[in-house]
């Protein structure tokens, strides 16, 4: 098999086990998690701080979200206001700074939520066309940061009932190949994946070499094992790309109890590993 490669499962912190961030990060060590993806929310002095209490027992991988210079939700990269473009940038900024500072492969950004925002300006420009300059303009502007703090702001395609703009895997990919900078990649969720893409194993093969980190859940967007994602078939085509990289646990996590949660996270954790293994054979 070509292009061997080595899948490592991180954890979203907020759905590890434990009382404190040192407690979690234990528990996600001693579970077979080989990394912690941070949330952006509460801001960077917040990510600082669980950087601290996990104090190296795992590696932070990536954050997820972005918020803009005031604090607020930050996904206005195509909004046809400038001053909330530039405060979307000016705040991915601050979070790819400390992403460079605790080594994190990068930030995950999907660049709008709902319906498009700019105008229709056919037959001049329409507005898909408008919004690929405009999301261009912004790789363009955080790319060579993300590149100089050895990081990358990593596009997040979504499936069609959260955006409209950035759905498929190749859209993440078009935007890639317009922009032409370094520092910026691509993520690819599961559950994104198995709404919009006719193939997820079809699609890795296809997109792989420019994915730089996964999202995972099973079609259910609970936790891999509990619905019909062939995840061994999945991991093969992540092998046969090469992939070097972490596959984060985004999902909901089965159970009634905090109890029944765990639990159930370390069966799938345990089930992911298994299909690791089975994926190189």
């Amino acid at each position: 098999m070509q292009g061997r490669s080595t899948l490592k499962i991180a954890v979203q912190l907020g759905l590890l086990p434990g009382k404190t961030v040192s407690d979690q990060a234990k528990w996600g060590q001693d579970n077979g998690a080989e990394g912690i993806e941070l949330g952006v929310w509460g801001g960077v002095d917040k990510m600082k701080q669980e950087a601290e209490e996990i104090n190296g027992v795992l590696p932070v991988t990536s954050v997820c979200g972005n918020m803009n210079s005031d604090g607020d939700r930050g996904f206005d990269f195509v909004h046809p206001d400038p001053e909330l473009r530039r405060k979307s940038i000016e705040g991915s900024k601050a979070v790819l700074k400390f992403c460079g500072e605790v080594a994190a492969v990068g930030q995950i950004v999907p660049p709008i939520f709902g319906p498009p925002m700019v105008p229709d300006l056919s037959p001049v420009i329409s507005i898909p066309e408008l919004e690929d300059e405009l999301m261009v303009a912004a790789c363009k502007a955080v790319g060579p940061f993300a590149a100089a703090h050895n990081t990358l702001f990593m596009l997040e395609p979504l499936n069609r009932y959260e955006q409209h703009y950035l759905r498929k895997q190749s859209d993440g990919v078009r935007i890639i190949k317009k922009a032409k900078v370094k520092g910026i990649g691509l993520i690819s969720d599961f559950f994104h994946m198995h709404i919009e893409e006719t193939s997820i194993t079809g699609t890795l093969r296809e997109i792989g070499k420019y994915t730089n980190h996964m999202h995972l859940a099973d079609n259910t967007r609970m936790e891999p094992g509990t619905g019909d994602i062939d995840f061994v078939a999945a991991f093969k085509a992540l092998h046969e790309v090469g992939f070097k990289g972490y596959m984060a646990y985004e999902c909901g996590i089965t159970g009634n109890t905090a109890k029944q949660k765990a639990e159930n996270l370390a069966k799938s954790i345990s089930y992911l590993r298994d299909c690791i293994k089975k994926a190189q054979k």
